[in-house]
């Protein structure tokens, strides 16, 4: 029992820190139903008087800061939404990326010389004071010596004493409530509540282990080799492990630091459309892509470039998910609503007894309004509400292999909205979305299609000898069935025999029942 109480009383205790730190006051977000909006008025009656005096902007981290790691991650995410929490709320919660309270410099020392089984000394030259600090890790400075006796300057991630443990019971409080959602509240089964904290929980998991996420840095380093303005550190493997991540030291901006690009002479237009089009070829081309995009895991070098850090979060796509991906965004660029409607029902997003007229016609609502309008004509507050609408009337549930995608796209687009607020998505997706339709839906992409279908065949055909001795054998087996009958092990039959002689008396009773109504039914029927 304590198992389920202790995290409804964490549950509680969250909720009462951010009503009584204003948090509910902050959310702006327009045709919210009746009973989300009783909710938040009396959650609002819990607000501190001195919340009012309080800047609005300090509310928000406050409360992420005195909740501990996952409710931190909750505020990197909003601040990315500037347009649903508001401009100076978004930014005081930009310091939840990277500038929270270092753990102690001399506790990092020595959870480095565990990890790393040696010494600190033995393994770097210096090692500094931490340069950031989030709600997972920081980070400090560290110079190593090479074999050939150069130094080089390096990046030591170290993961924070506790915090798997801390994670793991805020994990417990969020399944609770996904079990009661579904259980008593039959709307959001069909959002599938449980599902979604299943995929968060997995990737905290692997976020927690750096060895993945230097691998994940490796394979995005290989997959954007050839891209331009855009890379990723190079990992140190013999300095990591799995709570000591070592990288190459990043000589860049903070894409957080927007009026410092601008007087570094940054184009902030440029570098607005290169995150939303890095992050899409990596989606379409590659099916891989960074899951945490926010401004504190950004960094733009001197020339432009864009540097990518922090692989704790990453997606993936299938071929198949990646071709309904961008044929919907294609079909919101070219305004073929009917189209997205079509692609929605063909992956199974939308249940086949839905009109797809209709859905045609309520994605038309969705697309029209923002099609031709910049950033700063669009509510994505009212976009995002009238969204979740239309997947409850098409009765449309949720697809966790497409939850790391939805939250990463809203985070992106949301990055490059604080770097260009006058931001056109579709204008700016159509060049990576419209040359990745010509080259895999096109002439091209058929040929390719073909190309593998008589790869497969040519694969099937060298597996047939061993398909045809395996069918072969399946066959004598079944020829020896037929003619000596099925045979048991000592140990199946005998437990057969015991499960008879427990159930002999219900078997009967069965069997006397089923024959008293086989004659009913025979007399009945004569008769």
């Amino acid at each position: 029992m304590a198992f389920a109480v202790m995290p409804f009383f964490r549950l509680v205790r969250a909720g009462y820190v951010m009503a009584r730190e204003g948090v509910f006051g902050l959310a702006h977000l327009p045709d919210l139903p009746a009973g989300p909006r009783l909710a938040i008025g009396m959650a609002r009656l819990l607000e501190r008087r001195a919340v009012k005096d309080k800047s609005a902007e300090l509310r928000l981290s406050d409360a992420m800061n005195r909740l501990g790691p996952s409710y931190v991650k909750l505020g990197q995410f909003l601040a990315t939404r500037e347009d649903v929490v508001g401009k100076e709320a978004a930014k005081d919660l930009a310091a939840l990326q990277d500038q929270l309270a270092p753990f102690d410099h001399e506790e990092a020392r020595a959870a480095v010389a565990e990890q790393l089984a040696q010494p600190i000394e033995d393994v770097f030259v210096e090692f500094g004071e931490a340069v950031a600090a989030a709600s997972i890790a920081q980070v400090h400075p560290a110079i190593v010596r090479d074999k050939d006796g150069t130094d080089r300057k390096v990046a030591v991630k170290v993961l924070r004493p506790g915090v798997q443990r801390r994670f793991q019971r805020d994990l417990e409080s969020y399944y609770l409530v996904a079990r009661l959602a579904e259980r008593f509240h039959a709307p959001s089964r069909r959002l599938r509540p449980v599902a979604v904290v299943d995929t968060l929980a997995q990737s905290v998991t692997m976020e927690m282990d750096f060895r993945l996420e230097a691998a994940g840095l490796s394979e995005m380093a290989e997959n954007t080799v050839q891209d331009p303005g855009f890379r990723v550190p190079q990992v140190d493997w013999i300095r990591t492990a799995k709570g000591v991540l070592t990288m190459e030291w990043i000589d860049g901006r903070k894409m957080s630091d927007v009026e410092g690009l601008t007087e570094d002479g940054q184009d902030l237009e440029a570098l607005g459309a290169a995150v939303i089009q890095s992050f899409l070829r990596h989606t379409l081309r590659d099916g891989y892509f960074h899951a945490d995009m926010h401004q504190g895991n950004l960094f733009v070098e001197p020339d432009g470039t864009l540097v990518a850090v922090d692989f704790g979060i990453t997606g993936r796509l299938s071929k198949r998910e990646r071709r309904f991906l961008a044929e919907i965004l294609f079909g919101f660029i070219t305004r073929n609503y009917k189209r997205v409607a079509e692609v929605h029902f063909e992956a199974g997003y939308v249940p086949a007894d839905q009109d797809v007229d209709l859905f045609a016609q309520a994605i038309r609502a969705i697309g029209e309004p923002i099609h031709g309008h910049d950033a700063s004509e669009i509510s994505m507050a009212r976009l995002l509400t009238q969204l979740f609408e239309v997947t409850e009337l098409f009765e449309m549930r949720t697809q966790t292999q497409l939850i790391m995608l939805q939250k990463t796209m809203v985070v992106v687009e949301g990055v490059a909205r604080s770097l260009n607020p006058r931001l056109d998505m579709w204008r700016t997706a159509e060049p990576v979305v419209g040359t990745w339709i010509k080259e895999h839906l096109g002439p091209v992409g058929r040929v390719r299609d073909a190309g593998d279908a008589l790869t497969a065949l040519a694969r099937i055909a060298t597996d047939m000898p061993l398909f045809a001795d395996r069918i072969g054998r399946m066959s004598e087996e079944i020829e020896k069935m037929t003619t000596q009958g099925l045979r048991f092990s000592e140990e199946t039959a005998e437990t057969i025999g015991k499960a008879e002689a427990r159930h002999t008396r219900s078997g009967r009773i069965a069997l006397w029942v089923i024959a008293l109504a086989v004659t009913a039914i025979a007399v009945d029927a004569l008769m």
